[in-house]
C-alpha cells in the first residue's frame, strides 16, 4: 500500500481523513484511532521555541465530541494554553463546517538525563514479542471496503480475541502512515492503538450492546520505540448495578518493555 496514508495534508491548517482512517460502524465516519494520532502528531510539532527533542508527552487526551467523516476538510489547530520550561499544556482541536468534532489536550514535560541508581521498578510482566505470533484477521467487518482496523493495521492476538467477550492483549502496528511521507512517532503509534482497547476485551457481545468511547487518555512512562504496540484490556462494568456506562483500560507496552496505560469511558447502548 505505498503511498497510501491515514490522512492528506492539503494545507498547513487542514486535514483530510482518508479511506484508511474510517471506521467499522458507519462508512461515513473515522475510527477513533486515525483521529487520535493526527491530533498527537498536532500537539508533537507545536512549536514554542523550545529546542528540538526538549518537550516528551507525558499524558494525552482525546475528546471524540463529534463523528469525524471520512473525505472532509477539517480544519487543525493548535493552542499553547500553559507555557514554561519545565511542564507545557497543548491543544489541539478538529473542526468540520466550523464544528468542533474532536478536542486534544497534551502535557508535555522537559527531556532530561537523571541518575536512577538503586531504582526498585515493578516485576517486568510484559508479553511475549510480537514476532512470536502471526497476523490475525477479526471476524467482523472483513469484506473489502478499506477501513483503519483491517487495512491500516497489524493485529497480533496474544490472548482473547475480538469475538471472545473479556480481556485481551494484543499487538498493533500500523500498515500506513499517519501522513504520508513522514515516519510515524512512537506518541502517534501509541495513540492509533490504544483505542482499540475497549473493542478487543469487551466483556459482551456487540450484537446486543454498543460501547462507544468518547474519550481516551494515554500515560506514557517515556517515549514509545519501535513499530509495534501492545495492549493488555479489560473493560470494567461498575457491577453489581450499571447505568449505561463503563471504563476500560489497557497497560501499553512496546518492543522494549512497558511504557504507559490508557484509560477510556464508555457509553453503553442496547443494539
Amino acid at each position: 500500500m505505498a503511498g497510501d496514508a491515514l490522512f492528506e495534508i492539503p494545507e498547513t491548517t487542514v486535514v483530510v481523513p482518508t479511506a484508511f482512517a474510517r471506521g467499522p460502524w458507519d462508512d461515513r465516519n473515522c475510527h477513533g484511532g486515525p483521529v487520535a494520532a493526527i491530533l498527537a502528531r498536532a500537539v508533537e510539532q507545536t512549536d514554542d521555541g523550545q529546542p528540538l527533542g526538549h518537550w516528551q508527552v507525558a499524558r494525552l487526551t482525546i475528546e471524540l465530541t463529534r463523528p469525524v467523516p471520512v473525505g472532509a476538510a477539517l480544519r487543525l489547530t493548535t493552542d499553547i494554553e500553559r507555557p514554561g520550561r519545565q511542564v507545557s499544556l497543548v491543544a489541539a482541536r478538529l473542526e468540520h463546517d466550523g464544528v468542533v468534532v474532536a478536542i486534544a489536550r497534551a502535557l508535555r514535560i522537559r527531556s532530561a538525563t537523571v541518575d536512577l541508581a538503586g531504582v526498585v521498578e515493578p516485576p517486568d510482566d510484559r508479553p511475549p514479542p510480537a514476532d512470536v505470533f502471526e497476523d490475525v484477521r477479526w471476524e467482523m467487518w472483513t469484506d473489502e471496503t478499506p477501513r483503519f482496523h483491517s487495512h491500516s493495521c497489524h493485529h497480533r492476538a496474544v490472548t482473547g480475541a475480538m469475538d471472545e467477550p473479556g480481556p485481551a492483549t494484543e499487538w498493533i502496528a500500523l500498515r500506513v502512515p499517519v501522513v504520508a511521507g513522514e515516519e510515524p512517532t512512537g506518541v502517534q503509534r501509541v495513540a492509533a492503538a490504544v483505542d482499540f482497547g475497549n473493542g478487543i476485551s469487551s466483556g459482551i457481545a456487540s450484537e446486543h450492546v454498543a460501547f462507544i468511547n468518547p474519550d481516551l487518555t494515554i500515560h506514557l512512562a517515556r517515549p514509545p520505540v519501535g513499530e509495534w504496540i501492545c495492549i493488555a484490556s479489560s473493560t470494567h462494568y461498575g457491577l453489581p448495578g450499571n447505568d449505561g456506562a463503563a471504563m476500560a483500560e489497557s497497560a501499553v507496552y512496546d518492543e522494549a518493555g512497558r511504557v504507559g496505560r490508557s484509560v477510556q469511558s464508555l457509553i453503553l447502548q442496547a443494539r
